[in-house]
């Protein structure tokens, strides 16, 4: 092979570097705005498994937008003073951010179509400790095992430039991180396909039930608040799972750009939290279409 071939890239190119300064610009300020909006909208009764779930991406959001900044800095001014393991750390969130969204994601969804066959009058939590209990659970699968994971494998290779960041695809020649890949990557588009085709369904019932009224059902629109959520899936996390395969069974240092790019897309889902800003008044009949 030549050298090319064996390079990592030690200079950004001047328009993946400006995309994704772009990008992470906009995440940064519609995120903060669609949180803010979002908190002071938020319903207090935290038992509720959607409501709960609706804080828990807040809380998600809020953590990885913390992050942003320093991405911002080094796609501003193409350099890393900050060391190894803080770029692993800021590299870390983003990935969490993708799949623990992703689990908050598929509650709220599952909640819902729970809620349109059984009609309970809400999935509630028995106590507030067991929600509680809930959302810790999550929080301590992720800090205590996702996140040393992407420590252990992540940013080891012995010939990395540390004056950059973001570029540890080093660590694909690791069989398992390979595997890793392939699970996580195959888990997300299976699931998300899953959930497009239960919330089409529904929304066929919903049409079949009121026909050519729909439009002025609540029902109807409660529906189309998750195919927003089933949307975010589609448009922020797909294109990158759908790549990552494609990255992982043809590794090349020059896909890393690539791969950033797709990835940064993924953080575009900060915006789910306008979905909620729009709902249309609440009817007495319609009461469970009101809630989170």
């Amino acid at each position: 092979m030549g050298s090319d071939s064996n390079r990592t890239y030690y200079d950004l190119p001047a328009a993946y570097r400006y995309s994704l300064l772009g990008i992470y610009i906009i995440v940064f300020l519609g995120g903060i705005v669609s949180v803010a909006m979002m908190i002071g909208v938020l319903k207090s009764n935290i038992r509720s498994v959607t409501t709960l779930a609706v804080v828990n991406l807040i809380v998600v959001h809020i953590l990885f937008l913390l992050s942003v900044p320093f991405r911002i800095y080094f796609y501003a001014v193409n350099h890393w003073h900050l060391g190894t393991n803080f770029c692993k750390l800021v590299s870390s969130l983003i990935h969490a951010h993708m799949y623990v969204a992703i689990i908050f994601y598929v509650v709220i969804l599952v909640a819902r179509y729970v809620n349109f066959f059984q009609r309970p009058d809400r999935m509630e939590f028995y106590r507030r400790l067991h929600a509680l209990g809930a959302s810790l659970a999550v929080w301590v699968i992720i800090l205590c095992v996702a996140l040393p994971v992407t420590f252990e494998n992540y940013g080891q290779s012995k010939d990395r430039n540390e004056t950059l960041c973001f570029n540890f695809g080093g660590a694909l020649k690791n069989p398992a991180v390979v595997t890793i890949n392939y699970i996580l990557s195959a888990g997300v588009l299976l699931t998300t396909i899953g959930l497009a085709c239960c919330q089409l369904y529904i929304l066929y019932c919903v049409y079949k039930k009121y026909g050519q009224s729909s439009f002025s059902h609540q029902e109807f629109w409660a529906q189309i608040k998750s195919l927003c959520f089933v949307l975010v899936m589609v448009v922020c996390f797909m294109p990158y799972h759908l790549f990552r395969i494609y990255y992982v069974s043809n590794y090349h240092p020059d896909l890393e750009m690539q791969n950033e790019v797709f990835l940064a897309v993924t953080a575009l889902s900060c915006f789910d939290m306008l979905t909620f800003l729009s709902r249309p008044g609440c009817r007495p009949a319609c009461s469970n279409c009101c809630h989170f």
